[in-house]
């Protein structure tokens, strides 16, 4: 057995090779929580959705210039003087009685329809004002996926009743006798107006609201690696070993005798 000492130790050196050299042209291995953090959308979140890094300094000079921001307070004032109008001379009374009555033609249908759709827009501009003041600081892109969906939805729903509302009081005004407008004239048009220019306003915000969304998107396709799609690469041999070198593993190879030695006659 003096041979199968060193065949031994070789084999466990080889053992301790292996474990510790990489195969050659392998890249370093990716830790598969990074892309499972993404996707879980838990993570980090920074840069997502067009907003900046999360626990940022908030730069109030910088968030005013943002054009969503300006749109959003646009918005918001269009509102409230569509609503203020209506609220404050939308309606009136004739001289021979004291019943109040819409100005747009006795419907007061028009007047709550201009009323309610104003309130709810400048309620949800102030709402998604607070929201773009504390975007930066949410960090996770699941939660900064449905803020900026809902933004793009309500935007959506609110550019087309504002634009019923302009046809609808725009249709009532035509049809009001002059006879009938004692006072509130200039508000009933300025409430036209401004429901005009609301159209624009929030058409504005859907604008913004899918850019965010798809940056937000295509933020979350570049940084994320499906690990089926990765072709996997076939190990390559070990270096400086070489299958004629293979040598036998300790104990297993049978029993010869020593080197010159002959067993004694049997008598």
């Amino acid at each position: 057995m003096p041979r199968s000492a060193p065949t031994g130790r070789r084999g466990r050196t080889d053992g301790r090779t292996s474990r510790s050299v990489p195969p050659p042209g392998a890249g370093p291995r990716r830790s598969g929580g990074g892309s499972g953090a993404m996707e879980g959308g838990g993570g980090g979140g920074g840069g997502a959705y067009g907003a900046a890094k999360a626990g940022g300094a908030f730069d109030l000079g910088h968030f005013l210039q943002q054009p969503q921001v300006l749109a959003r307070i646009a918005s918001a004032v269009f509102a409230l003087i569509v609503f203020s109008c209506l609220v404050g001379e939308g309606y009136s009374n004739p001289p021979v009685s004291s019943q109040l009555s819409c100005i747009f033609n006795h419907n007061e249908d028009a007047c709550r329809y201009g009323i309610g759709i104003g309130v709810l827009a400048f309620l949800a501009c102030v709402f998604f004002f607070v929201v773009d003041v504390y975007f930066p600081q949410i960090s996770n892109t699941t939660d900064r996926k449905y803020l900026v969906l809902a933004d793009l939805g309500f935007s959506g729903l609110w550019t087309f009743l504002w634009f019923v509302g302009f046809c609808f009081l725009t249709n009532q005004w035509a049809w009001t006798r002059a006879e009938d407008v004692h006072i509130g004239a200039d508000s009933a048009r300025a409430a036209i107006t401004f429901s005009f220019f609301s159209i624009f306003s929030w058409g504005l915000l859907i604008t913004f609201a899918y850019r965010r969304y798809k940056m937000g998107v295509g933020d979350f396709a570049q940084s994320y690696m499906d690990p089926s799609g990765e072709v996997p690469t076939p190990y390559s041999s070990y270096p400086n070993i070489s299958h004629d070198s293979y040598q036998q593993p300790p104990f297993t190879h049978t029993a010869e005798g020593p080197e010159g030695y002959q067993p004694p006659p049997v008598y």
